[in-house]
């Protein structure tokens, strides 16, 4: 059976970093659209950006094809470049032996990837992409409402 293909934009955003901030996502498939977002009090940019997809792919009800779009260097270098594979060899440590930031995330991002698909594709950040600035502008509400 064929996965059902979700397109699912995601940000983060931070007042100060750390600080107040925000995460979004927005999905859609077969016409439809799903949009939510959240926030923590004190974060960090990085934090937030994963946290959004962590929760876009936890709203999805089964295993589908995902193309990931993000304006996260970090994470879209993590998983395209295979950084990841090499941290999870190396026991959670860089290649330069200092341990991964933000371990729980990453962790928690791989369990939400699932049985998921997944298509990880860079988007720039505060363009002329409207899915990408309309999850940016849900992610900057969100953490204002911690301010």
């Amino acid at each position: 059976m064929k996965k059902p293909e979700v397109l699912m934009y995601t940000d983060g955003a931070c007042s100060g970093n750390p600080g107040p901030g925000g995460w979004a996502y927005r999905l859609e498939w077969n016409g439809k659209i799903k949009e939510d977002s959240g926030g923590a009090p004190q974060t960090t940019n990085n934090r937030m950006e994963m946290q959004a997809i962590i929760e876009g792919l936890r709203s999805l009800k089964r295993p589908c094809s995902v193309t990931i779009c993000s304006d996260s260097a970090l994470i879209i270098n993590a998983f395209k470049d295979g950084w990841i594979d090499g941290w999870l060899r190396r026991g959670w440590k860089k290649a330069d032996k200092k341990p991964v930031e933000n371990r729980d995330l990453w962790e928690d991002m791989l369990a939400a990837i699932g049985h998921h698909t997944i298509i990880w594709k860079k988007v720039k950040g505060h363009s002329t992409d409207e899915r990408n600035n309309r999850v940016d502008e849900l992610a900057v509400l969100a953490a204002k409402k911690f301010q």
